[in-house]
């Protein structure tokens, strides 16, 4: 597998790789990740795969066409020393040109690529985030490089769809979206596999934890709202602040957690200040994933108002952890979360989400029901064991 994360640099393609490889390692497969280097040496310790660390350049962007180049050296020189059966990509961190597909599937193996999302989707989540006024759109670097160069990235992309074996799409929606913006050959093999939770870490509560809950100022009775992702303007957390204003107004003894890392933390803070509910906002930084699943579990209502995902782990985790999930009508989040575990409101509609919240937490006997059968959702559905099943039948088939 080529991945550009892989712990401990996670994000969400560094988990569903992790994840992933663990499973089929589990299952007695080798697996053998190639990633970037200089995330620090804590990678943890699975049985079964092994990590090779390459070079790249640290320039937004670029750093996929250089990560790619490497990937590629290695692969090959691991491939004479151990024959190589399958080579999965994780899409699109990773650019390679039509040569280096033709090079690797003459020279070493055939290639599953793994559709996360597009360029040009982030692009448009950007530009929808910047016509929702969120704060500060274009101060993260990266955010700005995709902006100016998604177009020259999305040529590589394109690459992917013509060079590879089988392209795997992590939604319906992910699968649409090349679809309409590329030219994949007629007799394009494109599945849809849904990625996985760790279902053993994010479990439903036993019991409130009284503790954590007073830490943001909550009691039992009161409601604790969360939202967990990185702080980037393509999340949509200046709406979601907003949103929470008018919910505050109906429930004063609400709190809204945001758990993620970025540049926005004290702009997000300030803005909260401005709204008046600066006393009912916390924003964590970093936290844990024990920390992390302790806190979904103990949330009432999870939000997610992101304006573009390939597919949005988040709302799995919470319904994974017995906690019903409110999120935008758009893109892959309503092939995860219905009317059953949780709610759908408008994307960018700030009104939409505050009367959405508040009618999920104005019936807390509902909210359990849907935690309930979120649970119920994600172990049928989004594990992976699951994924891996449905890997294997597609490495499988190409070799």
């Amino acid at each position: 597998m080529l991945s550009a994360e892989y712990p401990p640099r996670w994000g969400g393609m560094g988990s569903t790789v992790f994840h992933l490889s663990s499973a089929l390692a589990s299952r007695g497969h080798s697996v053998t990740i190639i990633t970037r280097n200089g995330a620090g040496n804590n990678s943890p310790s699975v049985s079964g795969v092994e990590i090779i660390s390459v070079g790249w350049l640290r320039i937004p962007m670029e750093f996929t066409r250089s990560y790619g180049r490497s990937a590629l050296r290695a692969l090959k020189k691991l491939n004479k020393s151990n024959p190589v059966d399958v080579v999965h990509l994780h899409c699109p961190m990773i650019s390679w040109s039509r040569r280096q597909f033709l090079d690797c599937k003459k020279n070493v193996a055939p290639i599953v690529s793994s559709l996360h999302g597009s360029w040009l989707g982030e692009k448009d989540g950007l530009l929808t985030a910047k016509e929702q006024k969120e704060t500060a759109v274009w101060a993260n670097p990266n955010d700005l490089a995709i902006l100016l160069t998604s177009g020259r990235y999305a040529r590589f992309e394109n690459e992917a769809l013509l060079g590879s074996d089988v392209c795997v799409a992590n939604s319906e929606a992910t699968k649409n979206d090349f679809i309409s913006r590329y030219s994949p050959p007629k007799d394009w093999d494109c599945e849809v596999i849904y990625w996985g939770v760790d279902t053993q870490m994010f479990t439903p509560i036993v019991n409130f934890n009284k503790d954590l809950r007073s830490r943001f100022g909550c009691s039992e009775d009161d409601i604790l709202l969360l939202a967990v992702g990185r702080l980037a303007a393509r999340k949509g957390y200046g709406s979601l602040l907003k949103a929470f204003a008018q919910v505050k107004s109906n429930f004063p003894n609400s709190r809204l957690v945001i758990v993620g890392r970025g540049h926005l933390r004290k702009r997000l803070l300030n803005q909260a200040k401005n709204l008046g509910i600066s006393s009912s906002v916390y924003i964590e930084s970093g936290m844990s994933f024990e920390e992390l699943a302790e806190l979904f579990r103990n949330a009432d209502l999870t939000v997610y108002p992101s304006y573009y995902e390939g597919q949005g782990l988040i709302p799995l985790e919470s319904m994974s952890s017995g906690t019903p999930v409110v999120t935008v009508n758009h893109g892959p989040l309503p092939e995860m979360v219905d009317s059953e575990v949780g709610a759908l409101f408008e994307m960018g509609n700030i009104n939409s989400m505050s009367e959405t919240i508040l009618k999920e937490i104005s019936d807390k006997k509902s909210l359990k029901e849907k935690g309930d059968a979120g649970r119920k959702r994600v172990l049928e559905n989004f594990t992976y064991e699951i994924d891996a099943d449905q890997f294997i039948e597609i490495y499988e088939r190409i070799v």
